[in-house]
């Protein structure tokens, strides 16, 4: 018989962040326990996923960062939502085969579309032809999609990421978990973002953090208790902890300057053509996958890379293997940021001459990661107005840019992706069963075994 779990992921929750203001996780540490979780490489939100829900490595799940680049269509694509991207069968096809009556409910934890978990929600966005973007989820079964929306309202896509982005899309999720209780799931994930914007934008010691982090243990606290006569065992864990950066690192002007990178022209901008190029970089937090195109130029390429101010390491084909990177999606060569500093996806060397979706919200069409939007450009006079105006202008059938997000990389004050200075600022694992939990710090490829633990003991 297995015990109904609940598993929490608090992004960029670290023990560093807990204090007075986490009322409801102290409680749960002081009748359960907590420790700590190691270093997935890279520390990105995709692959510690799927290390832990699979219990294996980047090197076999084949998530080796939020996107990478396919060299079969030479495209770069960041935030693909197919479970058919994981190479390994995940915690919930484990627990199948101790009880094949085990069922799993997975709310926004990634790779989540087709998958065999019996209820899935995620974000997915409608794309109209028109060129708007409206908020949507993606659900397993249908029904759900429209049952959850009609109890709790539109998904809140545009607090869930960008200039807006805040503690009313965990709310959403949390509510939803609870919604969807009545499916009576064994597993149930439930991933909270709402730490991850606050810490990006100011670091992990700004001056709002302690009433964010007190805010995200509210949401915690009041879902873990509407849901207490069901679940019987709880597990909050963190994928990676936030580094105060204030150095952006542009590898792709570096490539671009000594001739490697190709651009091309559309109406007036620049746009990145990997293809073409003889090395370029997806950056991705504090790490980047460079693919070197043009074998000859590898070595020059790697003699750049590792003379950057910023840039701690560069893997080479054994740096991966000890990293447990070596996948065919891997990079030829992958550099890691200094602690203090992170890559940015910039390849233009004029602001003037930037591509249109730079000044955008664009997770799918911009070729790295961009926590710069998470800001809106502080030189705009009324922001609001000019939102607003836009914004109706949409909805009378006019097409335009919400060109709103700052290119100043500076604004950006953490990020992660490199291992943690200390444990204390890295993930944590706790449960609400302290014999279920080591004493010891645990490996990244632990978790999946302790999920099933808890599921499964006693």
């Amino acid at each position: 018989m297995m015990h109904r779990t609940i598993v929490i992921n608090a992004v960029g929750l670290t023990p560093s962040l807990l204090g007075p203001h986490t009322p409801n996780l102290n409680r749960l540490i002081a009748s359960g326990a907590m420790t700590t979780i190691g270093h997935v490489a890279p520390a990105v939100t995709c692959s510690v996923q799927a290390t832990y829900l699979t219990g294996t490595w980047p090197s076999e799940h084949g998530i080796v960062g939020n996107g990478w680049y396919f060299r079969d269509t030479s495209e770069v694509r960041f935030w693909l939502q197919s479970d058919k991207l994981l190479e390994r069968p995940r915690v919930w096809d484990l627990a199948r085969k101790i009880d094949p009556a085990c069922t799993t409910a997975n709310l926004f934890w990634w790779h989540a579309m087709y998958s065999s978990a019996n209820v899935t929600v995620t974000p997915r966005p409608m794309y109209p032809a028109d060129g708007r973007k409206l908020p949507d989820v993606w659900t397993q079964a249908p029904k759900i999609r429209s049952d959850l929306q009609e109890s709790l309202g539109q998904f809140p896509l545009f607090k869930f990421w960008g200039p807006m982005a805040g503690i009313e899309s965990t709310q959403w999720i949390a509510n939803a978990a609870v919604e969807l209780d009545t499916h009576n799931a064994q597993l149930t994930l439930v991933y909270l973002p709402h730490l991850d914007y606050v810490l990006q934008r100011e670091g992990p010691s700004g001056l709002t953090v302690p009433a964010h982090v007190r805010e995200l243990d509210a949401v915690i606290g009041q879902m873990l208790e509407r849901l207490s006569s069901t679940v019987t065992r709880v597990i909050v864990l963190s994928e990676y902890g936030i580094s105060a950066v204030n150095r952006p690192v542009h590898l792709n002007r570096l490539l671009r300057t000594h001739n490697l990178l190709a651009t091309r022209e559309e109406l007036g901008h620049e746009i990145l053509d990997p293809g073409a190029s003889d090395a370029f970089a997806v950056a991705d937090h504090q790490i980047a996958h460079v693919y070197v195109n043009n074998r000859s130029k590898y070595d020059t390429v790697r003699r750049l890379l590792s003379s950057v101010p910023g840039v701690a390491r560069v893997l080479d084909d054994d740096g991966k293997r000890e990293l447990h990177l070596d996948h065919p999606r891997s990079g030829d060569l992958i550099p890691l940021a200094e602690p203090d500093a992170w890559f940015t996806y910039y390849f233009w060397l004029d602001d003037a001459n930037a591509p249109d979706y730079a000044r955008t919200v664009d997770i799918h069409r911009k070729p790295g990661y961009d926590p710069v939007e998470l800001f809106i450009d502080p030189t705009i006079k009324l922001p609001k107005l000019k939102i607003g105006s836009k914004l109706i202008k949409r909805k009378l059938g006019f097409r335009n840019l919400l060109d709103v997000i700052s290119l100043d990389a500076t604004l950006v004050k953490g990020s992660h992706g490199a291992a943690p200075a200390t444990p204390e600022q890295g993930p944590l694992f706790i449960s609400s069963d302290s014999s279920l939990v080591p004493h010891n710090s645990i490996a990244p490829t632990d978790v999946c075994g302790l999920i099933l633990k808890h599921l499964t003991a006693g």
